[in-house]
């Protein structure tokens, strides 16, 4: 059984740590949460686990929770967050840094063009799985067309 990840980022290399945990984790449009009195994003995913997985099956996903504090704002392109059901994987989350520090921009890209990008005060966000995981017979595979 593997040990449920906590993660915490407060810089461009410990998200690079969170981004690897978190690809292709499948995304429900329905699942994402802005709470702009918090200035807090919160997304609930279906996070394959990387760190369990090697060349047999079976393979494992789990839930968990991705948030980012002191969002200042929020975009999207290619999401439509009115399609609750709609579902994405998320390939990868990347920071850009603002020239004055601890600022910036956080991209959450998706597969098929799409992305959210949040402008934060500084960098503060948190991988956490959440209960059991369960078996999922594929590993995702990027070289496949």
């Amino acid at each position: 059984m593997t040990a449920p990840l906590k993660l915490m980022a407060e810089d461009a290399a410990d998200l690079e740590i969170i981004s690897a945990a978190a690809q292709d984790a499948i995304v429900r449009m329905g699942d994402i949460t802005i709470d702009r009195t918090q200035r807090r994003f919160t997304v609930l995913i279906s996070r394959f686990r990387w760190e369990a997985a090697d060349n047999n099956q079976p393979f494992e996903r789990v839930r968990a929770a991705l948030s980012f504090e002191s969002v200042l704002g929020i975009k999207s392109r290619r999401v439509r967050p009115d399609a609750a059901e709609s579902v994405a994987s998320l390939l990868s989350i990347g920071f850009i840094p603002d020239e004055e520090p601890p600022g910036g921009i956080v991209r959450l890209m998706l597969a098929g063009g799409g992305e959210v990008a949040l402008e934060v005060e500084c960098l503060d966000a948190i991988l956490l799985d959440m209960g059991q995981g369960w078996r999922t017979p594929r590993r995702p595979d990027h070289e496949k067309t």
